[in-house]
């Protein structure tokens, strides 16, 4: 049994911090937590909701149907209230319904926190009286509520507040206990920020973008002792220069921004290629175009990335599938960007960036850093031999036996301006050629359903979620059904693409785009066509009943 809460009320209101105390307080009763946010992009007002899903079993995504409710607002009470469960509860102040409810429904949460003389304390009411209700224990509220405010003062109040609550309310749910022991509770970009950090880098610049900006904001809390340098630059096209320069002076370098900062970088994209200098960029996505919706979610950028930069030139494109996968995406992902001194994009977007899910563990012995830098003493050192299409890479200034020069002509072998166009066509080659040794490094998609699928679901980066929880449900119902999640995506692998579309009847791409972009990159790579899309754009993410609803429509 899975249960669905929503916390809802405008920006202000305290949302996230009762959401933070009640996901605590649920892993610290052993329980599996998605956690997903939606929120408006203004300071106050506006409607913004968490919602937290939990479970004693795994939970890979969030759902709609809403076993309870905190409402802070009358709004969200009006937007939510058809979402609630037959024997759901929703738990707001009396003012906020026009219609008589039973105990389960309304109290009065704002005379209590005057008692306490703070109106603010009704969102910790509230959370108290939650906590009653699906009959969770508490012996560790006090502890955690010290863990987030450091004044004790405050953590009297509170807990006074959530007693308040508690004892208000009458025990409805009869939830099974939690067993998970030890569990790591984390969001997309603060685990792509541990990776980083984990993986040796040692330069991160960026400027601020939502939903972006986390990833820096992480890196930038632990720098002091990870020895890290984080600079936050004036604008992107400063904060990509300022990366790729830390990379070519010997420094594992990182930046990152969402599509519209993405877009100020393109030239500079060029020039890592043209470079041969290893770099890591993080793509969070939102939907455009222009600003669009800056706080939401879509995967919109995947068909400009494949070919942004003015020129041709060889890139890794990773897509992040869920928390753990970007632990161990992120890391790989310097790896082959110093292998190969070439580009490597991770995509990620704001559904995935502020989505908080259960890790029972993350291996960190299984990260590992390999820089492949040559340190010999050579005169004659050829930053761009054409012997192989990788060179060996030296750093600039370790020696005066050698000298590295780069910029952003087409060059010869030692670095040096050329327009010879016989060497033009080698050089072009050689960055080219990239390509197919990186083919020998990609991760084949992963594969989830039947054996031998008659329907086989496309999708990648975070649907991986509702995809999983969709075909399990589908496949009840006629085990037909498989699925291939793509995390690594360009160069495309296709080896069990190739094995399982070969039988399939139905082959269906699930997208949050409007034009189905992946579907239209296996078509130019492989031919293969997808006869059936289910696309949303929105701004919202895709949930497990909406890919079966439209699956039994357009298949059953």
């Amino acid at each position: 049994m899975k249960y669905n809460i929503l916390i809802g009320g405008s920006a202000g209101q305290g949302m996230d911090t009762i959401a933070t105390i009640l996901k605590k307080i649920l892993q610290k009763n052993g329980y599996y937590i998605f956690l997903n946010k939606d929120y408006m992009s203004r300071v106050r007002g506006g409607h913004n909701f968490i919602q937290i899903r939990f479970s004693k079993d795994e939970v890979f995504g969030y759902d709609n149907e809403l076993d309870a409710i905190i409402a802070l607002d009358k709004n969200t009470v009006d937007i939510h209230l058809d979402k609630l469960k037959t024997n759901g509860i929703l738990i707001t102040d009396e003012s906020n319904l026009e219609d008589d409810k039973n105990d389960y429904y309304e109290y009065k949460l704002k005379e209590l926190a005057k008692e306490l003389k703070n109106i603010k304390m009704v969102n910790i009411i509230a959370l108290g009286c939650l906590l009653k209700i699906f009959g969770v224990e508490i012996n560790c509220v006090k502890d955690i509520l010290k863990k987030i405010f450091i004044n004790d003062n405050i953590v009297d109040i509170n807990f006074e507040a959530f007693k308040k609550g508690y004892d208000l309310a009458k025990n409805k749910f009869n939830i099974e206990k939690g067993s998970l022991k030890e569990s790591i509770l984390i969001n997309g970009n603060d685990v792509v920020g541990l990776s980083a950090i984990a993986s040796g880098v040692s330069f991160y610049s960026a400027y601020p973008m939502t939903p972006s900006t986390g990833v820096m904001n992480y890196i930038a809390k632990k720098a002091n002792d990870a020895n890290i340098l984080v600079e936050q630059a004036e604008d992107e096209i400063a904060s990509i220069n300022m990366a790729l320069g830390a990379s070519y002076a010997g420094a594992r370098a990182m930046t990152g921004s969402s599509g519209g900062g993405l877009a100020l970088m393109c030239e500079s994209l060029g020039l890592v290629s043209i470079m041969e200098t290893p770099l890591v960029v993080i793509d969070v996505q939102r939907p455009g175009p222009a600003t669009g919706l800056p706080t939401r979610t879509e995967q919109s950028d995947l068909s400009f990335l494949l070919t942004a930069s003015h020129g041709e030139i060889p890139r890794i494109i990773i897509a992040l599938t869920d928390q753990e996968n970007a632990f161990y995406q992120t890391s790989r992902a310097f790896n082959l960007a110093d292998k190969y001194q070439t580009l490597v994009i991770l995509l990620s977007d704001q559904f995935l960036a502020d989505s908080n899910k259960t890790i029972k563990d993350l291996d960190f012995d299984k990260i590992t850093i390999d820089r492949y830098i040559e340190f010999e003493k050579t005169p004659n050192y050829k930053r761009y031999d054409l012997e192989n299409n990788i060179s060996k890479r030296r750093i600039p200034g370790l020696s005066k036996d050698y000298t590295v020069i780069t910029g952003s002509n087409e060059h010869n072998e030692y670095g040096n301006i050329t327009e010879d166009k016989e060497l033009r066509v080698k050089m072009m080659k050689k960055r080219m050629g990239k390509l197919d040794l990186i083919k020998n490094d990609l991760i084949e998609p992963i594969y989830y359903g039947t054996k031998n699928p008659k329907n086989l679901i496309m999708g990648w980066g975070s649907t991986i979620g509702a995809i999983k929880e969709a075909i399990d449900i589908l496949n009840k119902e006629k085990d037909e059904f498989g699925a291939l999640i793509f995390s690594d995506i360009y160069p495309l692998p296709t080896k069990k693409l190739l094995k399982y579309a070969k039988n399939a009847v139905n082959i269906i791409n699930i997208e949050q785009n409007y034009t189905g972009q992946l579907a239209k990159l296996i078509r130019s790579e492989t031919g293969i066509h997808c006869n059936k899309s289910i696309l949303k754009y929105d701004g919202r993410q895709i949930n497990y009943k909406e890919i079966v609803s439209q699956i039994e429509k357009e298949v059953f």
